[in-house]
């Protein structure tokens, strides 16, 4: 999918982390109607807004992750596949990225078969306060300092790696690499329990900065309930706060969690309150229930994010 329409410009004084579109985004170019579809749970709503723009006369393209691993599900209705670059602007003004790809190849993430298992580096990127690269920490050293000294020449403030870096290329040269930089979170995942010591070391290099901006992104329900919650606990003992994120499928219908092993689904609901709400702070998980409302002065420190990619 291509096209020569330039996504909106950026008020370059203001840095912010920008709003993320919610849904379908949507644009038109002179007879053509483009659609862009991040999450699968959109794909029905995609489906009805390029047979609406079909019916007006307009030929429809179709892109994204969700268009991707749904496969042949809006071939009848749109032009699929192709790539229109900056298209992440058009979800949030603010965001950019310096490299595509990811040579990890985790198992339930969607970026080795929509991106590639090998990075592509784009070396003129618009610099933007949200950098949405896969695996930071993974990229060549040089072009990590070509990425950092970008950021630094146009004087623009990294305030949100959002995929974050990989505990196992994370060491200290990373992080004094990329601080001069980075004013958001810390941003790493432990996903799998393999990847414990890897963890441990990559938050011992980040334990001058302080635990709200070391964030763990801990995957649940892709192991059994123990292995999950070990995870958790070992991030909070290590200094840091953990992210828990349920297990989707890639081509989910529905956002809601995907249940395997010894899960149900109101414990993934449940683990994924217990920790993205700072209960862990009152009370452990074994005596958490959903009807529990914490201490008065925790209040308004509770806050459940979404992924956007």
């Amino acid at each position: 999918m291509t096209s020569q329409q330039q996504a909106p410009s950026i008020p370059h004084a203001t840095h912010t982390t920008g709003r993320w579109a919610k849904g379908v985004v949507e644009w038109l170019h002179e007879d053509t109607a483009y659609l862009s579809v991040v999450f699968s749970w959109h794909a029905d709503a995609a489906y009805e807004r390029a047979v609406w723009y079909k019916s007006q006369g307009y030929t429809v393209r179709a892109g994204g992750p969700a268009v991707h691993v749904m496969g042949k599900y809006l071939q009848d209705v749109a032009e699929t596949g192709g790539h229109v670059p900056d298209a992440v602007a058009r979800h949030n003004p603010m965001a950019t990225y310096a490299s595509r790809g990811c040579p990890v190849a985790c198992w339930f993430c969607i970026v080795p078969s929509l991106e590639g298992r090998t990075f592509t580096l784009l070396d003129d990127f618009p610099v933007r306060p949200v950098l949405c690269d896969n695996n930071l920490s993974g990229l060549p050293v040089d072009y990590q300092n070509h990425v950092v000294s970008r950021y630094l020449a146009e004087n623009v403030p990294l305030l949100d790696a959002q995929s974050g870096f990989e505990p196992k290329t994370f060491d200290r040269d990373t992080y004094e690499r990329w601080r001069a930089v980075n004013k958001g979170p810390w941003r790493l995942a432990f996903d799998e329990i393999e990847e414990e010591d890897d963890v441990r070391r990559a938050m011992a290099v980040l334990r001058p900065v302080r635990p709200a901006r070391t964030r763990i992104y801990v995957l649940v329900g892709n192991e059994p309930v123990d292995a999950c919650l070990h995870r958790i606990h070992r991030v909070l003992e290590w200094g840091g706060e953990p992210h828990v994120q349920p297990l989707v499928k890639l081509n989910a219908r529905h956002k809601t969690p995907w249940v395997r092993h010894d899960w149900t689904r109101r414990k993934l609901l449940a683990v994924a309150r217990w920790a993205n709400r700072r209960i862990w702070r009152s009370v452990p998980f074994e005596k958490y229930h959903r009807n529990f409302k914490a201490p008065r002065h925790l209040h308004g420190q509770f806050h459940l994010e979404l992924p956007h990619s």
